[in-house]
């Protein structure tokens, strides 16, 4: 655009210096035109006394001799001028040119280019027929009209080559050639990018079948730890089977019918069952009726009364075995979660050195938000035992004054002690 700009700019300045060069040969054409009927005037004698008289000199012999209307000189340098600009035009069409075959060569492009020059061929013929116009002289027209042929001459041959140029950047000029011009470079390019393609991935077999043995390893891992996993569940199903089917054949044993009417008898008595009966009493007195959930003597593990108390009451009746003067449960001799799918629970076994007495006490524990109160409070021994809780089951301890993880450590993913604990990563 601004190549455009200055050329129309240079020939509007050329329009303007032959308008001015006219202008002023016609002035000296005038000049002379009346300059010389009045120097035949001067030398036609008005009366006797100076007919013989010499003519004067001076002014009057100036006008016996007025400028030519075109000289040569003007004329060689219109022709100069010309010339130039005819050569400036042959450059600005050579650099369309090169800009049109560079742009890709269309059809449109290679058309407008023609128009434009077709435009500026006229534009050209309108300049010469006014610096025709404007000059004087048989001679100077010859010259314009040679200087207009030759000017036509051009533009017919700067025409015949951007149709060249046209048929050769276009192969017919067509649209159908066009589009199969396109087409043919769209199936290059995706026939480039296939061999691409191929050629990654000759070079990426080597590493995919390192890939693959490493996955077939890992999926092999995995598969091994879920088996594991599946066998621990499984086992700790078993486990639950029997000792639900152990505690189920203690009752039946408990309440055997006898040989002789089939009538049941009163299970066995256990020494302990006093000591339960006192610890029932004592808590019902201080704290309610509704704080105990069961109590009974677990057979299974040394007769050891076992108490089986409410989440909300759970430290309450912690602080009462522990505080009152007739039980004094001062050693914590053990702590651990249990996950039962359905549920969580909590088991403590307590002991007092005064009375020389043992009590165990549970609580049932929601298994999607396992939390429960701390008894670090009550008993220090407790700090380790909750920990590992936390660490291996996710049971969180309310009041507890560093709840940590102290074997697996807080980067750790699950807790492994869950029934439905996967390995976060399956090699390990």
């Amino acid at each position: 655009m601004d190549e455009e700009k200055d050329l129309a700019q240079r020939k509007k300045e050329a329009a303007e210096r032959a308008k001015q060069l006219a202008r002023e040969r016609l002035a000296a054409k005038r000049a002379a035109e009346q300059a010389q009927p009045a120097a035949e005037q001067g030398r036609r004698p008005t009366d006797e006394t100076n007919a013989d008289a010499a003519p004067p000199a001076g002014p009057i012999k100036e006008a016996q001799e007025p400028e030519p209307p075109a000289s040569a000189e003007d004329l060689a340098s219109a022709k100069k001028r010309a010339a130039e600009e005819a050569r400036a035009r042959a450059a600005e069409l050579r650099r369309q040119r090169e800009a049109a075959a560079t742009g890709a060569g269309t059809g449109d492009d290679l058309e407008a280019a023609k128009r434009k020059a077709a435009e500026e061929a006229r534009a050209r013929a309108a300049e010469l027929r006014r610096q025709r116009e404007a000059a004087t002289g048989a001679g100077a027209r010859d010259d314009l009209e040679a200087a207009k042929r030759k000017a036509a001459e051009e533009a017919r041959a700067r025409a015949a080559e951007l149709r060249g140029q046209r048929e050769a950047a276009t192969g017919a000029g067509t649209g159908d050639d066009l589009e199969a011009a396109k087409r043919k470079a769209a199936e290059e390019e995706r026939a480039r990018a296939a061999e691409l393609r191929r050629q990654r991935e000759a070079a990426n077999d080597g590493a995919a079948d390192e890939d693959l043995e490493l996955a077939k390893k890992k999926a092999a891992a995995a598969a091994k730890a879920r088996a594991a996993a599946m066998a621990k569940q499984q086992g700790d199903v078993a486990d639950d089977a029997a000792k639900q089917k152990a505690a189920a054949a203690a009752r039946a044993k408990a309440k055997a019918t006898g040989a002789d009417g089939g009538m049941e008898q009163p299970p066995a008595s256990s020494p302990n069952d006093p000591l339960l009966d006192h610890y029932v009493r004592l808590i019902r007195e201080h704290l309610g009726p509704d704080v105990l959930e069961d109590a009974y003597i677990n057979r299974l593990a040394k007769d050891v009364p076992t108490l089986v108390v409410k989440k909300e009451a759970y430290y309450k009746v912690a602080e009462l075995l522990k505080s009152h003067e007739q039980l004094r449960f001062d050693y914590l001799s053990e702590l651990h979660g249990t996950d039962y799918k359905t549920h969580m629970e909590v088991y403590v076994h307590l002991y007092s050195y005064s009375n020389r007495q043992p009590v165990a006490l549970k609580v049932k524990i929601e298994r999607d938000n396992p939390e429960i109160d701390s008894l670090v409070p009550l008993w220090p021994g407790a700090n380790w035992p909750e920990c590992e809780a936390y660490d291996l089951l996710g049971i969180r301890f309310r009041g507890h004054p560093n709840l940590i993880r102290i074997f697996l450590g807080e980067q750790w993913v699950g807790h492994p002690l869950r029934k439905d604990y996967e390995p976060y990563d399956a090699e390990v």
